[in-house]
Formats: structure tokens, C-alpha cells, sequence
């Protein structure tokens, strides 16, 4: 660990997994980081559906889901942990009146660039009426690195990082969003599997 100079941030970047990380929550995922800091990272994962999609999702906590936009958008599975509680990225929302960096919504952690993670029912609430945030991606479970522990994972080479593209995240197909990310670095997949030019 370097003991001086700016500590490592990677808020608001993408980990793109390299072929080496063979964790079945990790392998070809591509994790959007809403918080990094010396204590650690949360992220979520942002190209790994679950067979549940957001009607699903609304009929499960009882809401109508008012928007036949995103009725058939895949939840997603964010990571390894609270895998049983719902996660909403989505683009910032500010009341009339409020305060700069202030959410409409009760539990939402405020990320540089624009993207807000909400993780309280007044989101869905407000979705279920066809308010709320037009663009937002759904997951069931986050990821989380302790104090020191992504910074290692990327010295083992276990991920690439890039600044985060709001259009991998909202406008790409879940199925393409790997190679997506990979292509803001100038890469394709097979430039990092061990066996490229191998069937």
C-alpha cells in the first residue's frame, strides 16, 4: 500500500473481470463502483440477470408497476451479498426545492456523475405510478470489498478498471455490456483470454 500521495478512487468507474476470475459471482462481470474509499467499495453488478423481471419484482412487493417501458427488464443480480434485498441505480431525482446532492427518496447514497442508489421502497413506489426515475437498473444483492481489499484484487490482476459510461448501463443490452465496457479501453475479449486464437 502506497503510505502517501491520493488514496485510490474508483467511485463512478466500471471493474471489468479478467478471464482469470473464476468466482461464479464475479466470471465476464462487469461491476459499476458506487463508493470507493480507504474502508473499502460497494458496487453492483450490472450484467448478470436473474430469471425474475421488474413486473415480477413489483408483484412481489405488492405494487402495480405503471411503466410497460421496463416491465420485461431482467432484475439483476448485483453480488454476494443481501442477495434477498433490492438495489435501484438510477439517474438522479431532486424534489423542487431541494437542496443540491439532496434525493427525493429516504435511503439513497448520492454518487459523483450524475447516478443515485437508492435502496428504499419510495423508489418503487414512485416507479409503480410511472414517476420516479426514467432510467434505472434494478439488482437484488451488491458487492462489497473490505478495507484494502480491491486495491489487491487489482494488483493480482483480477480486474480492469475505466471510467463508467452511463450508456453501458442503461442503453446496452445486458448480453453485450462486457464487451461494451471492454471497448472503452480499446478491447475485446479475446485480446485477454488465455487461449485466444484457439477454438
Amino acid at each position: 500500500m502506497a503510505s502517501e500521495g491520493t488514496p485510490m478512487n474508483l467511485t463512478h468507474h466500471f471493474l471489468i473481470a479478467m478471464p482469470g476470475l473464476q468466482d461464479a459471482s464475479f466470471s465476464r462481470s462487469v461491476v459499476y463502483l458506487c463508493e470507493h474509499s480507504p474502508r473499502g467499495a460497494l458496487g453492483l453488478v450490472i450484467n448478470k440477470p436473474t430469471d425474475i423481471n421488474l413486473r415480477n419484482l413489483f408483484e412481489k412487493v405488492d405494487l402495480p408497476l405503471g411503466r410497460d417501458d421496463i416491465a420485461a427488464t431482467p432484475v439483476l443480480q448485483g453480488g454476494p451479498v443481501q442477495t434477498e434485498r433490492g438495489f435501484v441505480l438510477h439517474e438522479a431525482v431532486h424534489a423542487e426545492g431541494a437542496d443540491a446532492g439532496e434525493s427525493v427518496y429516504a435511503s439513497t447514497m448520492t454518487i459523483p456523475g450524475g447516478l443515485e442508489m437508492t435502496t428504499s421502497k419510495d423508489v418503487l413506489e414512485a416507479i409503480s405510478t410511472g414517476a420516479g426515475p426514467r432510467k434505472l437498473l434494478v439488482t437484488l444483492g451488491y458487492s462489497a470489498w473490505g478495507e484494502g481489499q480491491l486495491e489487491s484484487e487489482l494488483a493480482e490482476n483480477s480486474w480492469l478498471t475505466v471510467d463508467a459510461d452511463l450508456s453501458v448501463i442503461f442503453d446496452t443490452p445486458i448480453e453485450e455490456r462486457y464487451e461494451k465496457a471492454l471497448s472503452l479501453l480499446g478491447l475485446q475479449s479475446w485480446m485477454l483470454s488465455p487461449g485466444a486464437g484457439h477454438a
